[in-house]
């Protein structure tokens, strides 16, 4: 194959057999060995891998800012033909910000609370392109509005938490972007942020890219979006490159076992947890001073051959036939990779039992004051969640996905009795729960719903052994009926949810992510709950860990016959485990039905824009291309008629002004959907479908998506 076009071109950054470690009292630790990629003029490279596996550590080298204790030990980072290594620290300075730039993660640790966007803005071409104020002024309102926010002055006299998420992070690419960098290093820049706003993002920093002719280092865990920003990609394992190419050839024509494994661990289309379920990578990722001999994959690979795989230095080669596609595998010439394409066996489909829960015009409002930080002032309504009707079932997956601020989590703090309803109707078994709050909620209520949370690490005592704090949990729910019965107890816990039973005596500090979180579902487990609120519960863990906490909790769920409520904003979660989809925006159900029938038109037009800025790690798959404008209307003003008309792209399909006076009603088209929609049926049922999945996947799957 040839350069990809790249031949009239001139490298830009060019990283060569790089080893990077830090230095601790416990002695030298190799955080990035032996790494090297070439990004050029123009060209988006992405950088994937588990956490730990050292993108960002070699992120911090470009930018030479590994700290005190960080230091290359081996090899070179060329910018622009020169080593960065022999630049002075003012060159380096002058460097920082105007040829190289780097996007972080969270966008307020890049902004100062105590300035106005426009100062920290107008600092960058003052300091670095000696601009006057008026000139650095106009330059700002310039990128402001290249980053597509709307009302610049407003924006630019703002103090950064007037801003949202995604505004916040429009501000520090529009920062990056102020001297037109050379080179843009973006460290998992859409991690907190909602999918839609996340596609606003994606669309902005591949168009800047175009604009500017900026090269691009793009760090993400999520495949999807290195497929939709990047020409190449670069796979991490343990401090290593392991795989490296450009996108087609990577994704369709994978060369390590690692990358293999990565893609059977999420959901593409097509994947479904009766039929063809995701495969977990077994083991654990190893820590820096635990990496095996010979192939660090190794212990965790399926193709592992004794005394060849686990002995001496394994190079990166390349592929035969394909010049800029290269592997770290010794055997990746001798494996069959035309059996990944084969289905998983699965199991039979569901079967839901008794309804469990009924939840049946739920209202909750909040009261604040119109100046909430000092007090006073006129009282206004947060209308949280606004007339909620639906019911789940035993053994049954009711997925509930929408926005930040829809009203997602206000939903599970009523459910649990951490808010009590304003009006409406919530039964558990038959029992009206909506007005008893959880300190007076009987023993079996409270054990009945449980709550696994999205972060593992914020939901654990610290210092409580792991065993005493699912055996605290047990004597709050009366479970046994002395001190060693709940002790087995326990430790049949720690049994179900896969960890050792060693385990017991271990500190949360001494667990991953990952254990911590099967700790939580331990702990929400054990007084047989017979509901589980699920929020978000897999997005703050790597790929690769997120398919065995997804089937960990399914496997349960069959167990236990327990009613699964899935909060999410990753649909693509979703697809894969959910029978039902309840679809919120600002506080109301804007649409509800089977899974199969949210993913199929015709679609409530909040729910076609969130399927179309669902990310997918498929070069097969095409999809419509929807970019919502404007933001999430605040729940304390909410807009005149339909919740969604501010920024519908259908609605002058509706004739006169009803989505703007009206809030529709809930109607029931065929097959059962439900969707509060103003727009005729002959609208509806002319709508595309969002994600074509080519015919033969389509058929293996016999689903439309």
């Amino acid at each position: 194959m040839a350069n990809n076009g790249k031949e009239n071109k001139t490298p830009i950054l060019e990283i060569e057999n790089l080893s990077i470690s830090f230095f601790t009292r416990a002695g030298e630790i190799p955080a990035v060995m032996d790494f090297s990629c070439t990004v050029y003029e123009g060209e988006a490279m992405g950088l994937v891998g588990e956490s730990g596996c050292g993108k960002s550590t070699v992120a911090l080298g470009v930018m030479q800012d590994l700290g005190v204790n960080g230091k290359i030990v081996g090899g070179s980072i060329k910018f622009k033909g020169r080593n960065l290594q022999e630049y002075t620290p003012k060159e380096l300075r002058e460097l920082r910000g105007s040829e190289i730039a780097m996007i972080y993660q969270e966008p307020m640790a890049s902004l100062n609370p105590a300035m106005k966007i426009a100062t920290q803005l107008m600092e960058v071409p003052i300091i670095h392109d000696g601009l006057s104020k008026a000139k650095a002024r106009e330059l700002a309102t310039e990128v402001v509005e290249s980053v597509r926010l709307p009302d610049p002055e407003r924006i630019l006299n703002s103090y950064p938490h007037q801003l949202s998420g995604g505004q916040q992070q429009r501000i520090v690419i529009a920062m990056a972007l102020m001297s037109k960098p050379s080179l843009l290093i973006l460290d998992e820049p859409t991690t907190a942020l909602d999918v839609t706003v996340e596609a606003g993002i994606v669309e902005l920093v591949k168009d800047l890219g175009k604009q500017f002719g900026t090269s691009m280092l793009f760090i993400s865990h999520n495949l999807g979006l290195i497929l939709e920003t990047c020409g190449r990609i670069c796979v991490m394992y343990s401090g290593e490159a392991v795989e490296t190419g450009s996108i087609n050839d990577v994704f369709d024509k994978m060369r390590h076992p690692y990358t293999e494994a990565l893609f059977r661990s999420i959901p593409l289309p097509g994947a479904d947890k009766n039929s063809r379920p995701l495969v977990a990578i077994q083991g654990n990722f190893p820590l820096p001073h635990e990496r095996p001999p010979g192939c660090n994959f190794g212990p965790r690979c399926n193709y592992f051959e004794e005394g060849r795989c686990n002995t001496g230095v394994i190079p990166m080669r390349v592929v035969p036939g394909f010049e800029r596609h290269g592997s770290r595998c010794l055997k990746f010439e001798e494996i069959d990779w035309g059996q990944f394409e084969q289905a998983s066996e699965g199991d039979e489909e569901s079967n839901f039992g008794k309804e469990v829960l009924k939840v049946n015009n739920l209202k909750k409002y909040y009261e604040v004051a119109a100046n909430e930080l000092f007090g006073g002032g006129e009282k206004r309504v947060v209308k949280a969640n606004e007339t909620l009707t639906f019911s789940a079932r035993e053994s049954e997956t009711l997925a509930i996905v929408g926005e930040s601020g829809c009203g997602k989590s206000t939903l599970a703090k009523v459910l649990m009795g951490l808010e009590i309803a304003t009006d409406g109707d919530i039964e558990l078994n038959g029992k009206p729960i909506q007005s008893v709050p959880i300190e007076n909620r009987d023993v079996g209520t409270v054990s009945s719903i449980q709550m696994v949370f999205q972060n593992p690490f914020d939901t654990l005592n610290p210092s409580m052994t792991v065993g005493n704090q699912i055996i605290r949990a047990l004597e709050i729910f009366r479970v046994g009926n002395s001190p060693q019965e709940r002790e087995d107890r326990m430790l049949e816990l720690l049994d179900l949810v896969k960890l050792p039973r060693e385990f017991a005596n271990r500190l949360p500090r001494q667990l991953s992510g990952g254990q911590k979180q099967r700790v939580g579902i331990a702990r929400a487990f054990a007084g047989s709950a017979q509901i589980v609120v699920a929020d978000e519960p897999v997005s703050a863990l790597d790929v690769s860990v997120q398919a065995a906490v997804t089937d960990l909790l399914l496997e349960i769920q069959k167990k236990n016959l327990t009613t699964l409520l899935f909060i999410s904003h990753d649909l693509s979660i979703v697809r894969y485990l959910s029978d039902r989809v309840l679809v919120m925006y600002l506080g109301h159900i804007v649409e509800m039905g089977t899974t199969d029938q949210i993913f199929s038109p015709p679609y409530h037009p909040y729910t076609e824009a969130l399927l179309s800025a669902v990310p997918i790690a498929d070069t097969s798959v095409s999809k419509k291309h929807i970019v919502l404008e404007g933001e999430i209307p605040s729940a304390l003003s909410p807009p005149s008629g339909c919740p969604f008309q501010t920024r519908c792209m259908h609605k002058h399909k509706v004739e006169g002004n009803l989505c703007e006076t009206v809030v529709p009603e809930m109607r029931t088209l065929s097959g059962g959907l439900q969707i509060k929609c103003h727009l005729p049926q002959e609208v509806l049922d002319e709508m595309d479908l969002v994600i074509q999945i080519p015919a033969s996947e389509k058929s293996e799957a016999d689903q439309l998506s």
